[in-house]
């Protein structure tokens, strides 16, 4: 798992504004996740910056930023 990313559940995983790609969001299956990437669902990106988290559609994983976090200049 990577520093600074907080695993609340199986399901929810917390991640810092710099976790985030430069579009805002990222990809899932995710190493952040703790995921191995080549023997799960196909790739999808989940935009977590607009709505603050994303629920991937195969395999549930909520992307979350953590409280107080913000994407962007929006500090």
């Amino acid at each position: 798992m990577t520093q600074g990313v907080t695993r609340k559940s199986d399901s929810v995983v917390e991640l810092k504004a710099k976790d985030l790609n430069a579009n805002g969001g990222l990809f899932c299956p995710s190493p952040v996740a703790g995921m191995k990437i080549w023997n799960t669902h196909p790739r999808v990106f989940l935009d977590v910056a607009r709505g603050g988290e994303a629920k991937c559609p195969y395999c549930g994983t909520v992307y979350r930023l953590a409280e107080g976090e913000h994407f962007g200049g929006h500090h």
